[in-house]
């Protein structure tokens, strides 16, 4: 099916991540927020492109678990890290944490790591679709100042590899390489991509 603009579908994002919402507003795109409650826990040795795609999964099966479904619904969630030389920086959570990370990322290179995954409910099934995208995100070589101050504003403890694109942290990036949308935590080529081989226009679903 190829539907046409103004078509009336439900958009949900299975996220409660501020960053996603913006993005995709941004976009033309007026999405409805349900958070998952899935257990977002590594498991041992599992690769960043591995656990961004599981959990992605995850948090998709389960808002769609707690939605009533009365029409056409497209449900999207993403997980995202930082792969740094193989270690999975997902959340720091303290400014400790935070400020150890950092330490190890300036002057340096990682990749952004999401998972997307997109659940179509129509009158006719379900269908599914994961990727992951990556993204290299280069550091500044920040002082001990720096690093001590960008902890205490609290924004790193909050977020994937504990920085951001569009805070405190855009200062500290010095160079990506690959779709930016990406680090701030869902790829909009990426989404638009697999929309469409599910059938779904990406311009049908902006606000008319």
């Amino acid at each position: 099916m190829d539907s046409p603009r103004g078509s009336s579908y439900r958009f949900v994002l299975a996220s409660r991540s501020p960053a996603r919402l913006a993005t995709l507003r941004s976009a033309g795109i007026d999405p409805e927020v349900r958070v998952s409650g899935a257990d977002e826990t590594r498991r041992p040795g599992e690769p960043a492109t591995e656990l961004t795609a599981r959990l992605a999964r995850l948090k998709a099966d389960s808002v769609v678990g707690a939605l009533e479904i009365t029409g056409p619904t497209i449900v999207v969630a993403c997980d995202s890290v930082l792969d740094l030389d193989g270690r999975v920086l997902g959340k720091p959570h303290t400014a400790e944490t935070a400020m150890q990370w950092w330490y190890r990322l300036r002057g340096r290179s990682g990749v952004m790591v999401t998972g997307h995954h997109i659940l179509l409910i129509g009158g006719s099934g379900s269908q599914q679709a994961t990727r992951v995208g990556q993204t290299t995100v280069t550091f500044a070589d920040l002082t001990d100042r720096e690093v001590r101050s960008y902890a205490e504003t609290g924004e790193p403890q909050r977020v994937a590899g504990a920085f951001t694109l569009d805070g405190f942290g855009g200062a500290f990036i010095t160079r990506i390489d690959g779709d930016p949308h990406n680090v701030s935590g869902i790829s909009l080529p990426l989404v638009r991509q697999m929309l469409l081989d599910l059938g779904v226009a990406w311009d049908s679903l902006w606000r008319v």
